[in-house]
């Protein structure tokens, strides 16, 4: 096993590892510092947010599978634009508006988007269907997905009334700054790797086992439904 494939192999176990206590669970530590807290609090609000996108893998390992062939700034800030624009959309509208949806669907529907990605980095639509879904559009909507999981799991805060909504809008600049400190390790990271070896070399065999993990991570979720 070549060297950019086993650190490939240490990085994708390392985010599972080092998060797999917090996903998109609501942390002790969280509720009890929103418990009977009202009116407009930026700073802990924007703290919740990127620590929230920081330590969540599959928001993190769908943003690897997105820019993981983006080669200029422009194409990746588009598409990052792109995912943020629809994680925001429906985090406001959904929690302004209460829409909570089974956390263990969503999270599924999630943890597919990161296959999703994978399978499409491998050229399988192609292959299979005989054309490719547009990139734009996908990463658009899977944002919308990615901010009703946070939507539906913020409101498991039990959030005030009073300040909701300037509340809101700092959680969401937290996630958005949280997400830019994650985008700058994986480019660093991949930016290595394209120095070490070719992405054709290592690019299969890392989406692959990106492609194992999204199925892992919806399978999870998902077979809670039935147990």
């Amino acid at each position: 096993m070549t060297y950019p494939i086993r650190l490939s192999l240490l990085l994708l176990v390392s985010l599972l590892a080092a998060s797999a206590a917090w996903a998109h669970n609501v942390s002790p530590e969280d509720i009890a510092l929103i418990a009977g807290r009202s009116g407009f609090d930026f700073w802990l609000y924007a703290w919740l947010g990127a620590k929230h996108m920081v330590t969540g893998y599959d928001h993190i390992l769908f943003l690897l599978g997105v820019i993981f062939y983006l080669t200029g700034l422009r194409s990746v800030a588009l598409y990052v634009t792109l995912f943020a624009v629809g994680h925001s959309l429906t985090l406001v509208f959904g929690v302004l508006n209460g829409i909570n949806v089974n956390p263990y669907i969503i999270d599924g529907i999630i943890g597919l988007s990161v296959a999703y990605k994978a399978f499409d980095n491998l050229g399988g639509f192609d292959s299979v269907l005989g054309w490719t879904p547009n990139d734009r559009w996908a990463t658009f909507i899977f944002g919308l997905f990615h901010g009703l999981g946070l939507a539906t799991k913020l409101q498991d805060l039990g959030l005030s009334e009073d300040g909701l909504l300037p509340n809101l809008l700092s959680f969401n600049v937290g996630v958005e700054a949280g997400q830019l400190i994650a985008l700058t390790v994986l480019l660093a990271v991949l930016i290595f790797w394209r120095r070490v070896d070719s992405k054709e070399y290592f690019g299969a065999p890392f989406n692959f086992i990106l492609l194992g993990c999204g199925f892992a991570l919806a399978s999870w979720q998902l077979m809670h439904l039935v147990i």
